[in-house]
């Protein structure tokens, strides 16, 4: 065992020998000391600056990094091999089928995801990284209740995302401190697997999420320079696709493409956790209060504004502008259905390669074809980085737009709680990902239904009958919701839906609502895996 480094949980033994080797863990160890006192540093930059937020300061393109936006001269890296053409990338969690299923699906690229569509307990993360360590060896071909999964001869180009910067991994310390989830992740799977990826004529690519400021991604920045030269690879070979998917980061694309300037792959619409943000960010102005989550669209001024903003600024520095996720999953048993289904599929991703996108996402195999078609129509070469988008011209006003047509519903309430009960349920039972109601519910879409509701709460709004929202109306709807929410998420016990009813009927009473749902409930995993209490922060 390396000095000071233990492991606290016995959960996943097999996979633990094969991937917590004394080398991984001497690696993370020098990761940790190397890092954790910025990345603790950060978190506290963003605390302050929600303080500001909350007092009235309102966002803004920072003055301090004006010069780098003005420079025209400046660009990023060119595409690491295999990203030059990212028409269709897949995304999902690390299970073994999972990973199998998108590699082979026709994608260009695959997502692997320990982020918000994988539940963290330890064994979902430590068998995630020997099943992509396994398919990049290709040796992950298995069979399971008489059906053979076998790896393609040309299977998609992987990518991986590690958690945020404010996760911790609660089942190893360093130094008797938890270490960051995020460099564990990262730091796992780059220590296995970036020598053979390079070898096969790929790298060691990653999507980084939820980063709130510049000074974040430089943070990733040098943690890839550091690793580059730990494992003696060349720099500048990593390649990382940020996800802009807090409102914060949409004042500051520029400068998060100019820290990662050497190793960006471009950034991506993370829509979801972009209207979740958006709700948080500006937790403190009555006028920022949304509709029903349906009517907050790609096409609404604020969202709009964020795409095009996007798309201009990845041109102009001559890297990839990713579409986001449509959550329609096909409705096998209802034909009509699902062609509306999937003709909203077609629309969305007609507007986004009309808009300049270079690719799109899509959350399951069949609909790969739908959204393959559609960008094989109208972007005939592998990219659209000669759409420069100089006719965008987007000011913090628009990005702050609360012209957001619609209604909040009683229908839309009843869907917040259904969602946001059934999916937190499902989480703390280790799944991460649920389709509900033939839509595909991650974390971020969890998370955008637990703060509507507190927001809806918290400034007394009104249903389009004119009833006002109060504690006691969402209670009342929980409680006729819960009965339900077997039917969407089987696998809820009776016993996690009594915890994550109480979860939710207490936020929607806080001043302000907690800042992740997989930090609130991350106990429940870490009690789970056997790991003493002394380790872990106990949130509930």
């Amino acid at each position: 065992m390396v000095a000071g480094v233990q492991i606290h949980t016995k959960v996943a033994q097999k996979a633990q020998g094969e991937i917590l080797t004394d080398g991984a863990l001497a690696f993370l160890a020098a990761l940790h000391r190397t890092f954790e006192s910025t990345r603790q540093s950060l978190l506290v930059a963003r605390d302050v600056a929600q303080r500001k937020f909350d007092s009235g300061v309102p966002l803004d393109f920072p003055s301090e990094t004006a010069h780098i936006r003005a420079e025209p001269s400046w660009h990023c890296a060119p595409p690491g091999p295999g990203l030059e053409d990212r028409r269709v990338e897949i995304t999902g969690p690390t299970d073994r089928k999972m990973v199998i299923n998108a590699l082979n699906s026709g994608a260009k690229t695959f997502m692997a995801d320990f982020e918000d569509s994988s539940a963290p307990t330890f064994a979902n993360m430590i068998n995630g990284q020997v099943n992509l360590r396994d398919a990049i060896l290709r040796q992950i071909d298995f069979e399971s209740g008489g059906k053979k999964y076998k790896l393609s001869e040309n299977p998609a180009v992987l990518l991986v995302r590690p958690r945020g910067w404010h996760l911790d991994e609660t089942r190893i310390t360093v130094d008797n401190t938890p270490v960051s989830g995020s460099l564990f992740d990262f730091g796992l799977y780059f220590y296995h697997s970036a020598n053979q990826l390079i070898k096969r004529g790929s790298g060691p690519y990653f999507y980084l999420p939820k980063m709130e400021h510049y000074l974040e991604a430089r943070l990733w920045n040098d943690v890839f320079l550091f690793s580059q030269s730990y494992i003696g690879i060349p720099h500048n070979t990593i390649r990382a696709t940020v996800l802009i998917e807090t409102l914060p980061a949409a004042f500051q694309m520029e400068e998060i493409l100019f820290e990662l300037r050497n190793h960006s792959a471009g950034l991506n619409c993370g829509r979801w956790d972009y209207i979740f943000s958006a709700i948080k960010k500006r937790r403190a102005d009555r006028s920022a209060v949304l509709p029903d989550r349906k009517d907050v669209t790609m096409t609404v001024p604020f969202m709009d504004a964020y795409v095009r903003l996007l798309i201009q600024t990845c041109h102009r520095r001559k890297v990839a502008a990713m579409g986001g996720m449509s959550a329609q999953i096909p409705i096998k048993d209802d034909p009509k259905a699902n062609e509306v289904a999937m003709e909203k599929v077609r629309a969305d991703k007609l507007r986004e390669v009309m808009a300049g996108h270079d690719g799109t996402w899509i959350a399951h195999p069949l609909i790969n074809g739908i959204a393959r078609k559609v960008f094989d129509e109208h972007m005939l070469g592998p990219n659209q980085y000669h759409v420069r988008r100089e006719d965008v011209k987007v000011a913090a006003a628009d990005l702050l737009s609360t012209n957001v047509p619609g209604k909040i519903t009683e229908d839309g309430i009843r869907s917040n709680v259904s969602v946001a009960l059934a999916y937190c349920g499902a989480w703390i039972g280790g799944n991460g990902c649920i389709p509900v109601n033939y839509l595909m519910e991650d974390a971020a879409t969890a998370e955008i239904a637990r703060v509507q509701l507190w927001q809806w709460v918290k400034y007394d709004a009104r249903l389009d009958t004119g009833e006002q929202i109060t504690p006691q109306y969402i209670d009342r709807i929980i409680a006729e919701q819960a009965p339900g929410v077997k039917k969407l998420a089987p696998s809820v016990q009776d016993n996690q839906l009594k915890i994550v009813t109480q979860y939710l009927m207490d936020q929607i009473r806080q001043q302000w609502p907690s800042e992740f749902l997989t930090s609130d409930l991350m106990p429940y995993l870490t009690m789970a895996d056997g790991v003493e209490e002394k380790w872990y922060r106990s949130v509930l």
